[in-house]
């Protein structure tokens, strides 16, 4: 199988360098590599440029759109490789993965393929919420975060496809700034497509470095997945409307509170109590499990508030399906 590598970037200076040099070391050596820039301020293109002059197969490409969608659709028109690997500058890889991906494909026959997603050394903060996101508890029974899990499934994480399917599939919603590979997964799925995970193509995720910009991050996942469950109805789950279930109760407490009814604060205690729980379950320290903590409450509250925002939204954008 020829092999077609993308990878959006934007301000990947720190890191670009180690999926390069991936790129180029690890088998099948014979493959096409497409970066694609979304008008970085810092040295990622000067950097990938002279990875260009060097080696004939490294296309650099420029997305001013600057959205990961535009920079996918963008290389997958240009790709050439009878399967497509989508990388992530933020991902380390190991050595065998494009060998993996293609024994992967060869063995279950399956149009897409992908591994979990394995959690990188980091930072405090990382590690917690590295651990909160590999949990059940944390985002449901979303099957890429378990990295035991194998077999068909919806969606995976980056992903490699048959670059066939895009013929009947379409490419990637543009409209989507979030939530796009699972959008497209989804589509895939529902048009008898068929997607496997295995554990034994590995690949390691640095999470958000802070709590904020985690907040960001999920704020922006529960926004665009009411778009996402438009498009796609099957693909609605129970830890897509619960979170903003949660974020309904907390606002409906202070009803509660100048009603006098305290009993419904019971289920706020209980949600307490459960995150303690399951963050001490982790068995680290005390400051990690007050992090783990903190880490499930930002994800649930982030999630439902931009669920709630995005269903708000929803009349006013037009459907495109």
């Amino acid at each position: 199988m020829k092999v077609t590598v993308i990878c959006p970037v934007y301000n990947e200076s720190k890191f670009i360098l180690n999926v390069l040099d991936f790129c180029i070391k690890s088998q099948p050596i014979e493959k096409e590599v497409f970066f694609i820039d979304g008008n970085s301020t810092d040295d990622t293109c000067n950097i990938i440029n002279r990875y260009v002059d060097q080696h004939s197969n490294i296309k650099l490409l420029h997305n001013p759109q600057r959205y990961v969608p535009f920079a996918l659709n963008k290389a997958i028109k240009l790709a050439t490789g009878d399967i497509i690997v989508r990388l992530d500058a933020h991902t380390l890889y190991a050595d065998n993965y494009f060998e993996k991906v293609i024994e992967v494909f060869e063995k279950t026959n399956a149009d897409i393929v992908g591994g979990p997603m394995r959690i990188a050394d980091g930072n405090a903060v990382q590690d917690s919420i590295g651990y909160a996101t590999s949990t059940s508890f944390g985002i449901g029974n979303s099957s890429f975060h378990f990295e035991d899990f194998e077999g068909f499934t919806d969606s995976v994480y980056l992903g490699a496809w048959k670059r066939k399917i895009f013929e009947t599939t379409g490419l990637f919603d543009e409209s989507l700034m979030r939530n796009q590979d699972d959008e497209f997964h989804y589509r895939a799925k529902s048009l008898g497509f068929r997607i496997y995970q295995s554990p034994e193509i590995k690949l390691y995720y640095y999470p958000r470095s802070s709590f904020r910009t985690l907040f960001k991050q999920y704020y922006q996942y529960g926004l665009y997945k009411p778009l996402v469950l438009r498009k796609i109805k099957s693909a609605i789950s129970p830890r897509h409307i619960i979170p903003m279930g949660f974020v309904l109760y907390l606002c409906s407490l202070i009803v509660f509170a100048a009603l006098g009814w305290y009993i419904m604060f019971v289920p706020l205690l209980l949600y307490i109590l459960a995150a303690c729980y399951f963050a001490a379950a982790s068995k680290k320290n005390i400051m990690q499990i007050g992090r783990i903590a903190l880490s499930y409450s930002i994800l649930h509250l982030s999630y439902g508030m931009g669920f709630i925002v995005g269903l708000l939204r929803l009349p006013f954008i037009k459907k495109n399906n």
